[in-house]
């Protein structure tokens, strides 16, 4: 049997579940594969992360990526460190080199891709990842290969396990959003910082690859507009529900003419869609092709097992040669792929869900209503309870379509007629 010797640089929790895999000694791969991948170094610059694994004596374990990046018996090196740097630099090496890369780094593909997928092709060798998105869904797989034959019209869905995960616990179990936050953390769902979650930045940093993948051009990152759950109102969350509507934090690419529409945000959607139904750490992405139509993959998102068995897929085709192929092939890789501008929030068109904090008297939806027709923004229903004990009474509307820009000019007006009294709060819509 043929092997093909890897060497890994990072062991947190995906890196350890990946060298599991690999050491295992009754391996799947075993029974499927006459060419193996075979893990021969690793790099973690803690001493005692090999205590981890039940690894030979005689082992090559470093606390210095550069000595395993030397080293001419390693074929493929895995990047499992996270962050800009020194991961760039790293994967720049291994490549300059002559070592194909397997990396799960969203965020480093997410702003240097072009540029490592360059130095790669100028190189000859590949950079997989697989895991970098949706974890053990195959998901960049299905757009690079999969759906090769479509042109990609929009790609949308649920790519952050925690965020989804509280907005469950509180559509479920009606728990405010600081206790949901405080439970993803004790279960391990969320980080001590759990900004580049809450905040949609990991979300975005997913959406880039996989729009980058699935239209086939590049764009500048910084366009693309993130908002995250930090300030989701759990009462919000009943009204939608009242209108027949659930909260999901989503991530959506879209085509529009010669732009594309790249943003991440709460988003209701009706409950009959099927990411309503994605609870807990779960993902799912729906992808609308030319000629497949709307299809949906779903999985676990996280963790370290199916994370790292997205990782050991890339080094599988890796060994059989089937990613150097793919990434000489196609102009996704190339570094030279069209660059399209993002289209400008202000400018895009969809259904709102708005929450005003109203005066109880007569008169209050002709003023608000007076103004948002003014904006050419048309109401499709209104809830109104009764008033809240401070004498103030939440005004629930949904509008038809209208345009972001409208939206905003029409939400600064309103904000200064004399019978509102807090912020209003406004949520996006996709059907």
């Amino acid at each position: 049997m043929k092997t093909f010797n890897v060497g890994l640089i990072g062991m947190g929790t995906v890196g350890t579940g990946v060298a599991k895999i690999l050491l295992e000694k009754n391996s799947p791969l075993l029974e499927k594969l006459d060419c193996l991948p075979v893990l021969k170094g690793i790099a973690d610059c803690n001493p005692d992360v090999k205590n981890k694994l039940n690894l030979p004596s005689d082992f090559f374990f470093t606390t210095d990526a550069k000595t395993l990046l030397n080293n001419p018996d390693i074929h493929v090196v895995v990047e499992l460190i996270g962050g800009v740097h020194p991961a760039k630099e790293i994967i720049t090496m291994a490549l300059e080199k002559g070592k194909d890369v397997v990396t799960a780094n969203k965020m480093l593909l997410a702003l240097n891709g072009s540029e490592l997928f360059s130095t790669a092709r100028q190189h000859g060798k590949s950079i997989s990842f697989e895991a970098s998105v949706g974890g053990g869904i195959p998901i960049i797989a299905a757009l690079r290969d999969g759906f090769i034959a479509n042109r990609i019209e929009a790609i949308f869905g649920i790519v952050n396990g925690t965020t989804n995960y509280i907005l469950t616990k509180m559509t479920k179990e009606n728990v405010k959003y600081s206790d949901a936050l405080a439970e993803a953390q004790k279960l391990g769902y969320a980080e001590k910082d759990p900004t580049m979650d809450v905040e949609g930045i990991d979300s975005s940093h997913k959406l880039a690859i996989l729009a980058r993948i699935g239209f086939g051009v590049d764009f500048d990152y910084q366009n693309i507009y993130h908002e995250g759950i930090s300030a989701v109102d759990l009462s919000d969350i009943g009204y939608a529900h009242e209108l027949g509507y659930t909260l999901k934090l989503l991530a959506i690419a879209k085509r529009v003419e010669n732009k594309i529409e790249l943003r991440v945000h709460p988003t209701l959607l009706p409950h009959d869609h099927p990411l309503s139904s994605v609870h807990g750490v779960f993902n799912a992405i729906c992808i609308t092709g030319s000629a497949v139509g709307e299809t949906m993959l779903y999985g676990k998102g996280a963790g370290q097992m199916p994370t790292a068995s997205a990782v050991v897929a890339d080094l599988v085709d890796v060994a059989l040669g089937r990613a150097g192929i793919t990434f000489k092939a196609m102009k996704t890789f190339s570094g030279h792929c069209e660059r399209v501008p993002i289209a400008d929030m202000l400018q895009f068109k969809t259904r709102y869900y708005l929450r005003f904090s109203v005066t109880d008297k007569p008169g209050v939806l002709a003023k608000i209503s007076g103004v948002l027709g003014k904006y050419e923004i048309s109401i499709a229903s209104v809830i109104q309870h009764k008033a809240r004990e401070n004498g103030n009474v939440p005004l629930v509307m949904m509008t038809h379509l209208a345009e972001e820009g409208n939206l905003q000019k029409a939400l600064a007006e309103i904000k200064q007629l004399d019978v509102i009294k807090d912020n209003t709060k406004f949520l996006r819509v996709e059907e």
